[in-house]
């Protein structure tokens, strides 16, 4: 079992009469990446304020390795890196400056200092650079120069709010390759994005939010199963299939959902194998010819959307 290193209960936060986090409740151990998701207005950020010790809860409480917020303010924040939404770095000073500003807040010593600060420019590839300023640098580049700025301070703990907003592909990559060194390292995550793709690539663990609670929580395999079917066909078959053979493809075992538009089927399977050897041998009785045919597996945007909604919010 991971040595649980930040630990978070009964979170509440309101602004106003709006209730933006009721009763959240998480933790995260070494060597883990925990992916918030939620929808916009789901509490994400507020979430990620509180446990950074940036706004307190209006109730519940945060530790990271024992040091409780409410009781030791700087000993907790001494184990916290936050790497925010909006890029937090001063644009005309030198990447290593830079570091060395947000170091000074740990109040790191001076000759620790400078060594922990490059150290980190190379951890993030930017030790050419260390005396160029963020002002020249691309969207990629200072994303990871902020990345840099939380980890000067060695936290136990990294915070990161959608850290690779904006940035290219080669720039995501290299992202992806620093925050999976910093877990075999036995750094803790917690990561919040909009690509989902990024959490089934990092998470080892995934909280879906919504309406400021939790909805969902697991591993990636377990928040498959949340779904009604994990697999789906889908046929254009050479005609329409009437109602007596939609009967029968329901009735089949391992098929779940089957919707058919003309002579479209999406069919939700349980099991690909078997399920679609009896679905192909069914129309095959029935005399219908498939045009063409697809499988998927259920994703964690399937999940994401079956939990919280289709309809787009502000």
């Amino acid at each position: 079992m991971k040595q649980e290193l930040l630990q978070a209960q009964a979170l509440h936060k309101r602004y106003g009469t709006r209730e933006a986090v009721r009763g959240l409740s998480l933790t995260v151990g070494a060597g883990e990446v925990l992916g918030l998701l939620g929808p916009n207005g789901a509490g994400k950020s507020s979430t990620i304020a509180m446990l950074a010790g940036l706004s307190r809860p209006d109730s519940g409480s945060v530790t990271v390795g024992g040091a409780a917020l409410s009781q030791d303010e700087f000993a907790y924040k001494r184990r916290i890196g936050l790497v925010p939404q909006e890029l937090a770095l001063f644009e005309d000073l030198p990447a290593l400056a830079n570091i060395e500003l947000f170091g000074a807040l740990y109040e790191l010593p001076a000759a620790q200092l400078k060594a922990r600060a490059l150290a980190v420019l190379a951890q993030v590839g930017l030790a050419e650079r260390a005396q160029d300023k963020p002002s020249s640098f691309s969207g990629g580049m200072k994303r990871r120069l902020n990345i840099a700025c939380a980890l000067v301070h060695e936290p136990d703990v990294l915070l990161l709010d959608e850290p690779t907003a904006g940035v290219d592909p080669q720039s995501r990559n290299a992202i992806f390759e620093q925050l999976e060194a910093l877990k075999r390292a036995g750094k803790a995550l917690i990561y919040t994005t909009h690509y989902m793709e990024e959490v089934e690539r990092l998470a080892d663990r995934v909280i879906i939010m919504d309406h400021g609670q939790q909805v969902a929580h697991g591993s990636l395999a377990e928040l498959y199963r949340l779904l009604p079917a994990a697999e789906t066909l889908k046929l254009e078959l050479d005609r329409e299939i009437d109602g007596a053979l939609e009967a029968t493809l329901r009735a089949l075992p391992g098929v779940q959902q089957l919707q058919a538009r003309g002579s479209q089927l999406q069919i939700g399977l349980s099991e690909l194998g078997a399920g679609s050897a009896a679905v192909l041998a069914a129309l095959a009785a029935a005399g219908l010819k498939p045009r063409h045919i697809s499988s998927g597996r259920a994703n964690l945007e399937d999940v994401f959307l079956a939990l919280t909604g289709r309809q787009l919010r502000d």
